[in-house]
C-alpha cells in the first residue's frame, strides 16, 4: 500500500455515505445558483474517480477550468461540511455544547443579557456533568464578559462566584495539560521507538517520567485528570516492559468508563484504545480466560449502536477487534485457521486506505506475516515482510527490525542459503544501526553463521544449545522485547521435534489449559 499525497476534497468526498452524499446535493441545490450548481458537479466528477488525478479530473469534464479549480475545490469543502453539520445528531456532546454557546453569543446580540445567562448556566450545568471542563471555561469567561458590561442584577456575589469558579477549572485545565502531554510524549516515544533497548533507554525514560509526572491529590482528581494519569502510567509500564504495571493502569483506564458510563459515548474513541490495550496486556502476560472474556466483550461492543455510530468509531473497533483475533490464534497455536481473517482484513484495509495510518498498517502486516510463518508457509511470510522492509517510513524502529529478522529466518527455513550471507550481514547492519540487538539476537545471528558448516546430525544438538542459552535470558526484562515480537523458543522447539511452529504453540496452550483446569 503505497504512501500517496490525498487531495483533501476527494478524502473528503471519499468518506461520505449515500445518505450524506444525497443530503448535501439538496443542501446545495437548495438555492440552485450557478456557482452551487458547478460545485455540484464537480463533487459528481470527483465522486466517480478512483484515485484522485487532477489532469483526468479537467480531461474529462471541460466544463471544470483549471484557473478555478482550486477556488471551486475551496467552496465545494466548505459546502460538504457545512451539509454534514446540519444532519449531525445531538449524540456528539461537543456539537451539543458549541451550539448552546452559539445560542447564548446569538441572544446576547440581541441585547437579551438575561437569556444568554440563563442559557450559558444551562450550559455550564450539561458540560460539568459531561466532564467538559473547556466548555464550562467558556462559558464562565463569557458570563465574566456580561457581569463586567452591564448591570445584570443576576445574583448576589456575582463576580466573587465566577471568580472563584474560573481558578478552579483553570487548575483542573493545568493539570489535565501536564498529563495529557506526559501521556502523549511517551506514547509518542514508544511509536519512534519501541520498547527500552538498553539501560540508557530505561534511565532516559524513567528520568522523563519522573521529571514530568506532575503532583497531585488523588482524591480530588476528575474524569479527564485520571485518564490521562492512567495512560501515562500505561505507556510508561509498556516501554519499560513492566507488563504487570502495563495491565494494572490498562485496568484502571476500561473502568473509568465503566464508573462514569455517559464517557463511553462521549470519548468513545479513548475507550476502544483502553479495550485494545487491556486486550494487549492480557496477551502479553499469556492470560487466556481474561483475554478471550475481553474480546467477547469488545466484540459485543463491536456490532451495537455505540460501536458503529460513525466512520471514525467503526474504523478503529475494525483494527483494534482484528488485532486481538489474530492474537487468540497465536494464544490458541491455530495459525492456518487465523489465515481465514487474511482476505477480510485484507478488503477492509483497502476500503479504510484513506483513513488509515501508516503505523496501523505495518502492525497488520507483520502479524499477518507472523500467522504464515507459524502455518509453515514461509514464502507467503515473506511476501508481507518485503511489505514492511520496502515500506519506507519512520516509525516502528522494532517492529523494522524484527520484520528483517523473521524475513532472515524465513529465509534460513526455505534453504536460502546463497542468499542468507548477504541477509546476515545486511540485517545485523540495520539492527545494529537502530540500537536494537540485544543477547537474543546476538545468538540467533552466531547460531545462523555457524549452522552453515554443520553437519545434519550436528544440526538438532545446536538447536538445543541455542534454545537453552535463550531460555535462560527470557527472565531478563530488557532481554523479553525480542520474545514478545518473535516467539523464538517455538521456532526452535519446532526445528528440534521436526513439526511446525503452530503445532509446538498449540501443544503448549493445550498444556496450560489442562494444568488450570
Amino acid at each position: 500500500m503505497p504512501n500517496k499525497n490525498i487531495d483533501i476534497v476527494f478524502q473528503l468526498i471519499k468518506s461520505l455515505e449515500k445518505g450524506e452524499k444525497r443530503n448535501f446535493k439538496l443542501y446545495v441545490q437548495r438555492n440552485s445558483s450557478s456557482e452551487d450548481l458547478k460545485i455540484v458537479q464537480l463533487f459528481d466528477a470527483l465522486d466517480k474517480m478512483e484515485e484522485y488525478d487532477e489532469a483526468v479530473l479537467l480531461k474529462k469534464n471541460s466544463n471544470i477550468k483549471k484557473q478555478q479549480l482550486s477556488n471551486s475545490k475551496a467552496h465545494l469543502y466548505k459546502q460538504i461540511l457545512s451539509s454534514l453539520r446540519l444532519i449531525e445528531d445531538g449524540g456528539n456532546i461537543d456539537i451539543r455544547l458549541h451550539e448552546q454557546l452559539d445560542f447564548a453569543r446569538i441572544l446576547y446580540n440581541k441585547g437579551l443579557y438575561l437569556q444568554s445567562l440563563k442559557v450559558l448556566d444551562k450550559l455550564k450545568e450539561i458540560a460539568k456533568n459531561n466532564n467538559q471542563i473547556t466548555y464550562q471555561l467558556q462559558a464562565i469567561i463569557f458570563e465574566k464578559k456580561i457581569e463586567a458590561l452591564h448591570i445584570t442584577r443576576s445574583m448576589a456575589n456575582r463576580a466573587e462566584e465566577l471568580s472563584k469558579e474560573s481558578d478552579e477549572i483553570n487548575l483542573r485545565l493545568s493539570l489535565i495539560s501536564k498529563l495529557s502531554n506526559l501521556a502523549l510524549e511517551l506514547y509518542g516515544w514508544y511509536i519512534r521507538n519501541g520498547h527500552a533497548r538498553d539501560e540508557k533507554d530505561v534511565e532516559a525514560v524513567k528520568t522523563f517520567f519522573d521529571t514530568n509526572l506532575p503532583i497531585y491529590n488523588s482524591k480530588q482528581l476528575g474524569f479527564y485528570e485520571k485518564l490521562y494519569l492512567y495512560q501515562s502510567y500505561c505507556w510508561y509500564g509498556f516501554i519499560l516492559q513492566d507488563l504487570l504495571m502495563y495491565y494494572r493502569y490498562t485496568k484502571k483506564w476500561v473502568d473509568l468508563f465503566d464508573e462514569s458510563p455517559v464517557m463511553k459515548l462521549n470519548e468513545i474513541g479513548q475507550y476502544i484504545r483502553g479495550m485494545h490495550n487491556l486486550l494487549s496486556a492480557q496477551f502479553n502476560l499469556s492470560n487466556y480466560e481474561k483475554f478471550d472474556e475481553y474480546l467477547n466483550l469488545f466484540e459485543t461492543f463491536s456490532i451495537s449502536h455505540d460501536g458503529r455510530i460513525n466512520a471514525n468509531t467503526r474504523i478503529q473497533t475494525f483494527v483494534y477487534l482484528h488485532i486481538a483475533k489474530i492474537n487468540k490464534h497465536f494464544l490458541e497455536g491455530t495459525f492456518t485457521e487465523g489465515l481465514q481473517l487474511v482476505p477480510s482484513i485484507e478488503e477492509k484495509l483497502e476500503e479504510y486506505q484513506l483513513h488509515l495510518d501508516r503505523h496501523r498498517i505495518l502492525v497488520f502486516y507483520y502479524k499477518i506475516a507472523c500467522l504464515y510463518f507459524g502455518s509453515g508457509n514461509n514464502e507467503k511470510a515473506i511476501d508481507y515482510l518485503n511489505k514492511i522492509i520496502n515500506w519506507k517510513v519512520d516509525l516502528r524502529t522494532d517492529l523494522q527490525c524484527y520484520a528483517r529478522l523473521l524475513h532472515l529466518i524465513a529465509h534460513y527455513e526455505l534453504g536460502n542459503y546463497q542468499l542468507l550471507e548477504y541477509l546476515i550481514k545486511s540485517v545485523y547492519r540495520f539492527m545494529a544501526k537502530m540500537k536494537n540487538i540485544s543477547s537474543v539476537e546476538e545468538e540467533i545471528f552466531k547460531f545462523i553463521r555457524k549452522s552453515f558448516s554443520l553437519s545434519p546430525q550436528k544440526l538438532i544438538p545446536a538447536f538445543i544449545n541455542l534454545k537453552d542459552k535463550l531460555e535462560q535470558l527470557e527472565g531478563n526484562p530488557l532481554e523479553s522485547r525480542s520474545f514478545m515480537y518473535l516467539d523464538i523458543i517455538a521456532w526452535l522447539e519446532s526445528k528440534i521435534k521436526g513439526v511446525p511452529v503452530q503445532d509446538v504453540r498449540r501443544q503448549r496452550f493445550l498444556q496450560g489449559r489442562k494444568i488450570k483446569r
